[in-house]
C-alpha cells in the first residue's frame, strides 16, 4: 500500500464502474490515487481531511473504469495496414510474410510507438505485442519495443515469440524469417532473464509465445512450455482461429489444435491463447477445467473472415477471456476501446443473440478480463484500494453521448468516447485524447518514413 506521505490526487464527481467482484457503480463518487496505488474508492466527494493532495480534478460528466487492459497484438504490422485487405487469414499471411520478414529495430520501434499511442489515447493502460517476426542480422527488436513502451508510460507485457517451421518445412513464413530450435529458445530465455519484472508493480513482463502450430515446431511448443515454467513465467500462441488451422492439425498431427496443444503441455492457468474461434465443446471444457485464458479479437476476426468465437459460452463455462486488438494490418484502427462494442455487437450476431453479452459484461471483458488473461488480476483490472493506479476517465457530456442515461451503456454502445485523462501507475499519460509522454507528430511522421522504407526494401525482393 501507498505511505501516508504518499502524493495523493483526488478525482471527484464523476461516475464510477469499478468491475469489482460485485461490479459496483457510483452514480457521483471520488477516486483517491496515493503514489502509485488506489487509495480509496467511493460514493460522493473524497474525505476533506486528505493530506497531500498535489491535485483535485473534477470530472463531472465522465465515467472512471479501470484501464482497458490489451491481450493480443502485434505493433510491427502498423507499418503495414491497409494491405491485402481482401484475404483470409493464409491467404493474408502469405502476401505479407515476404514484407514482415525484412523489418529491423529501427522499424519496429517506430511500429510500436505507433501501436502504443492509438492504444493509450484509446483508454489501453496495460498493452501487450506478440512479436515473432525475427529476420536474421535485424537488430535487438524485443529491446526495441520494451523502449517504446516504457517512453511512452504504458504497463507492457512482452510475448517473445518465435518461429521455426518454414516454407522448406511446412510452414508459412520465408527460410530467413525463422529462428532455429535453439535460437529461438536461447534468445527467449535470454530476453526474459533480461526484462521480466515479477514485482507487484512492474511495468514491463515477459512470456514465452511460439506463434502459432503452422509455424513452430512439436519440439519448440514442448521446450517452449518447459522453459515458461522454469523461469516462472507465462505462456502464450495463437489458437483455433480458422478451420485451415484445424484442418492443417488434423493432419499434420492427427488431432484438433486443443488436443495438440494439450499434448505439448500448452493447456494451464499460466497460458493463454489468442482468437479461439472454432472450439468444440470439449475444447471449451477443457480451457475452463485448465484455466486457459483467451485474447478474443472481434475485429481481427471479422477482417479476416475467421467466424465468431464463443465467447458467452467460454464465460458460462469459466474460461477467463480478455480483449485484444490484435495486429494492426487486421485491424487498421489500432483501438481496444471500439473493441468493447465490436465484441457485443458481433457475439449478438451468433447462436445467442440479444443474450450474448451485456454492455457490462463487455466491459469486463476489456478490463478485468485482461488482467486475469495476462496474470495480474490482483494488480490491475478493477478499481479497488491497494490495487495499482491504472485508470481512466471518459468524457461522456458530448453530443456523442450526453443524452444516454447509463454511463455504462453510452462507453460501450456508444461512439468511441473521448479520452480526457488516463493514469497508469498514478501518472498520467493521457490528457484531453492527447498523449503527454511522447510527440504525437513526431510518431506519425516516423511511421509513415518507415512504412516507406519498408515498401521500398520489400520491392527489391
Amino acid at each position: 500500500m501507498a505511505s501516508s506521505a504518499a502524493q495523493r490526487i483526488v478525482i471527484e464527481n464523476c461516475a464510477i464502474a469499478t468491475v469489482d467482484a460485485d461490479d459496483t457503480e457510483y452514480a457521483s463518487g471520488h477516486v483517491v490515487i496515493a503514489g502509485n496505488r488506489i487509495e480509496s474508492v467511493g460514493a460522493g466527494r473524497a474525505p476533506a481531511d486528505l493530506e497531500n493532495v498535489v491535485r483535485r480534478i473534477d470530472a463531472s460528466g465522465h465515467l472512471a473504469t479501470p484501464g482497458l487492459v490489451n491481450t493480443h497484438h502485434h505493433f510491427y504490422q502498423w507499418i503495414t495496414r491497409g494491405l491485402a485487405t481482401d484475404h483470409n487469414l493464409f491467404n493474408w499471411l502469405v502476401a505479407l510474410y515476404p514484407t514482415w520478414a525484412r523489418i529491423d529495430e529501427q522499424m519496429c520501434y517506430s511500429a510500436a510507438q505507433g501501436s502504443l499511442g492509438m492504444m493509450a489515447r484509446g483508454g489501453v493502460t496495460t498493452a501487450m505485442d506478440h512479436h515473432y517476426v525475427h529476420p536474421h542480422g535485424s537488430g535487438d527488436l524485443s529491446g526495441a519495443i520494451i523502449r517504446a513502451a516504457s517512453e511512452m508510460g504504458v504497463r507492457f507485457t512482452l510475448a517473445r515469440g518465435s518461429m521455426d517451421r518454414s516454407e522448406k518445412d511446412g510452414g508459412l513464413p520465408p527460410d530467413f524469417a525463422v529462428e532455429t530450435l535453439e535460437g529461438a529458445l536461447a534468445a527467449t530465455e535470454e530476453t526474459v532473464r533480461k526484462h521480466h519484472d515479477a514485482s507487484f508493480d512492474a511495468m514491463t513482463q515477459v512470456a514465452v509465445a511460439p506463434c502459432s502450430p503452422f509455424s513452430v515446431s512439436t519440439e519448440l511448443l514442448r521446450q517452449g512450455a518447459d522453459l515458461a515454467r522454469r523461469l516462472g513465467v507465462r505462456l502464450h500462441t495463437h489458437g483455433s482461429e480458422t478451420v485451415e488451422e484445424e484442418k492443417f492439425c488434423h493432419e499434420l498431427f492427427g488431432m484438433g489444435p486443443t488436443d495438440y496443444f494439450e499434448s505439448t503441455g500448452w493447456l494451464g492457468e499460466d497460458v493463454w491463447m489468442a482468437h479461439c474461434v472454432h472450439m468444440t465443446d470439449s475444447d471449451i471444457e477443457a480451457f475452463a477445467r485448465t484455466r486457459t485464458g483467451v485474447a478474443h479479437c472481434p475485429s481481427s476476426n471479422a477482417r479476416l473472415a475467421a467466424g465468431i468465437a464463443r465467447v458467452p459460452d467460454m464465460l458460462k463455462a469459466g474460461v477467463p477471456v480478455g480483449l485484444g486488438v490484435d495486429g494492426t494490418a487486421s485491424n487498421e484502427s489500432g483501438e481496444l476501446h471500439t473493441e468493447l462494442r465490436n465484441a457485443l455487437l458481433i457475439n449478438r450476431l451468433g447462436p445467442h443473440r440479444e443474450a450474448a453479452l451485456t454492455a457490462r459484461q463487455a466491459l469486463r471483458l476489456g478490463t478485468y478480463g485482461g488482467a486475469q488473461v495476462l496474470g495480474r488480476a490482483e494488480q490491475i483490472g478493477s478499481l479497488e484500494p491497494g490495487k495499482l493506479a491504472d485508470l481512466v476517465l471518459w468524457k461522456l457530456d458530448t453530443l456523442a453521448h450526453a443524452s444516454i442515461a447509463d454511463p455504462v451503456t453510452a462507453l460501450v454502445f456508444g461512439a468511441a468516447a473521448p479520452v480526457t485523462a488516463s493514469f497508469v501507475n498514478g501518472r498520467q499519460i493521457v490528457e484531453d485524447n492527447r498523449l503527454l509522454t511522447v510527440d504525437e507528430d513526431a510518431i506519425a511522421r516516423s511511421t509513415r518514413e518507415e512504412a516507406q522504407r519498408l515498401a521500398r526494401i520489400a520491392a527489391q525482393g
